[in-house]
């Protein structure tokens, strides 16, 4: 039984065929699901396929990521089977005229992090009974530890006309054990839905909420061509996000550091920040919740 993964029964496998089952189209929203025992970064095995050509709907899941990335090239990886890492492709630039999904200009790219941020709050409150909150743009924060974060990459089309796929990572700890925690260069403590008393922590109803609920928020954003105002997305958002509302400090990708109140979120998911000389829109950067 050395090497076994039912060796840690605290920490039994996912089944490929059950995942499939539920989640792969016709009975499921997903076209393609591929269940891998160990990879490097399910975010660099889902773009390597849209670089390919694969069409929209793939999921990838691993048991274990061993070179997974972070938002600012950050380092991140897990344990065997202590949590969910998953990422998905999606076309969000191509019209697919049997749901009737017009194309979503680029400009509304930016919804996808926060989109897959709303979808774990859901999951999260629905099978683990936790109450979760965001940090801007989609840190997933239980008791102001970080519990999961969102990772969206563009990989741009083969041709110049052909639209940039996007390849949407989640990663969210489930059993990791305190020692275990991944240790954050921004300071924000870790935890994970076991450390938090969750009510569940079967990664197999987890996964599946989680896909359910990204693919029903994807398809209320599509169908309202990526207008996140028109599909509810926003008021989701805002519902969910403790950022808004709090004093912070920012530190942006040029290195410069911003501190001031979070007002709000624009069209576009955009963090406005009132400082004490001129109201700033964020497009990117790390925040840090201030007491």
């Amino acid at each position: 039984m050395s090497g076994s993964p039912y060796t840690n029964l605290d920490r039994p496998p996912l089944s490929a065929a059950r995942l499939r089952r539920a989640l792969v189209a016709p009975n499921g929203p997903w076209a393609r699901l591929e269940l891998r025992t160990e990879t490097g970064s399910t975010n660099a095995d889902v773009a390597e396929a849209a670089r390919a050509g694969e069409p929209e709907g793939l999921v990838v899941v691993a048991e274990q990521q061993t070179a997974g990335r972070g938002r600012r090239g950050r380092f991140w990886q897990s344990p065997a089977r202590a949590g969910i890492t998953t990422s998905v492709l999606l076309r969000p630039g191509e019209a697919v005229p049997d749901r009737g999904w017009p194309p979503v200009p680029t400009t509304g790219y930016g919804w996808l992090p926060l989109l897959a941020g709303v979808a774990l709050v859901e999951a999260v409150a629905r099978l683990a009974e936790l109450e979760a909150a965001l940090k801007w743009p989609n840190d997933l924060l239980i008791d102001d530890a970080k519990c999961a974060g969102v990772l969206a990459e563009v990989v741009p089309g083969r041709a110049p006309d052909e639209p940039a796929a996007i390849v949407l990572g989640i990663g969210l700890n489930v059993t990791l054990r305190a020692d275990e925690l991944p240790v954050n260069p921004t300071g924000l403590p870790a935890t994970s839905l076991q450390l938090a008393g969750a009510a569940a922590t079967d990664r197999d109803p987890l996964l599946r909420a989680l896909l359910r609920s990204v693919a029903h928020w994807y398809d209320r954003w599509r169908s309202a061509g990526g207008d996140a105002v028109a599909s509810g997305l926003r008021d989701a958002y805002l519902a969910a996000c403790a950022t808004v509302g709090r004093e912070v400090r920012v530190l942006l990708p040029d290195g410069e550091v911003l501190t001031g109140t979070a007002t709000g979120v624009d069209r576009d998911g955009q963090l406005q920040v009132a400082t004490a000389t001129t109201p700033r829109t964020l497009a990117a950067g790390d925040v840090l919740h201030l007491r």
